[in-house]
């Protein structure tokens, strides 16, 4: 099982419990195809760097998971067809520093400089 990270920003119009029926399907996705969940990091609702389909604002969260290879496909096209999901980033964590570094994300403990020199590939 390979070592990866999903970002993915949520409508900002949504209501606290659809943003965490939102959070529970993809969750569910990634039990259902035989990931393990890390970690779950709600990171709250920020202000977008530029408009993504008119949205201003956006909810974030990030999962740090386990899962085989064949699992990236099946989540990024339930991601991309999902209305209240603005924008997605899956993130793949390969060699030994970077599956270090993974481990301390999802543990919740902060890199130092040199450690986040050492980054992750992008899928």
């Amino acid at each position: 099982m390979r070592h990866y990270e999903v970002l993915f920003i949520l409508k900002p119009t949504l209501t606290e419990e659809e943003v965490e029926a939102r959070l529970n399907f993809v969750k569910e996705v990634l039990t259902k195809n035989g990931a393990s969940i890390a970690t779950v990091v709600p990171m709250g609702t920020r202000k977008l760097a530029y408009a993504i389909k008119k949205y201003e604002r956006g909810t974030y969260f990030v999962i740090y998971f386990q899962a085989e290879p064949s699992l990236i496909a099946e989540l990024e096209r339930i991601l991309r067809i999902n209305e209240d999901i603005i924008r997605f980033l899956i993130v793949k964590y390969e060699n030994k520093k970077e599956i270090v570094a993974w481990e301390k994300l999802s543990q919740g403990i902060k890199q130092s400089k040199k450690e986040i020199k050492a980054s992750p590939n992008i899928e």
